[in-house]
């Protein structure tokens, strides 16, 4: 696997979506937008199992996507992450997406 501990990776994907290896070695996909304002949680500060949004400093958990800091207020959705021989898979969630206000996903009103 080539994403080193403490970082994150974003894929180009509607919505995009962010995969994080934390310092424990633990890998987890969440939708890369928070859901307060337009910014990309992969851009982010990873701290344990937290990503700390860059634009007003959210703060969501990495395993349940819930909101640990305003101003953000819904949750980021999460996607299962699967490691089979070192290449990891991402498991998109089938639940809609908690964009922010504004946002759509490309060829959606």
């Amino acid at each position: 696997m080539s994403l080193p501990r403490g970082e994150a990776l974003r894929l180009d994907v509607d919505p995009p979506i962010a995969v994080f290896h934390t310092d424990d070695g633990e890998i987890y996909a969440i939708d890369d937008t928070c859901t307060h304002q337009d910014a990309s949680l992969a851009d982010g500060w990873l701290e344990g199992c937290e990503i700390e949004c860059p634009l007003h400093a959210s703060r969501f958990d990495l395993r349940t996507g819930e909101v640990d800091a305003p101003p953000a207020k819904r949750p980021v959705r999460t996607h299962r992450v699967v490691v089979e021989d070192d290449v990891v898979y991402v498991v998109p969630s089938d639940a809609p997406p908690n964009l922010p206000p504004g946002l759509t996903l490309k060829g959606r009103p």
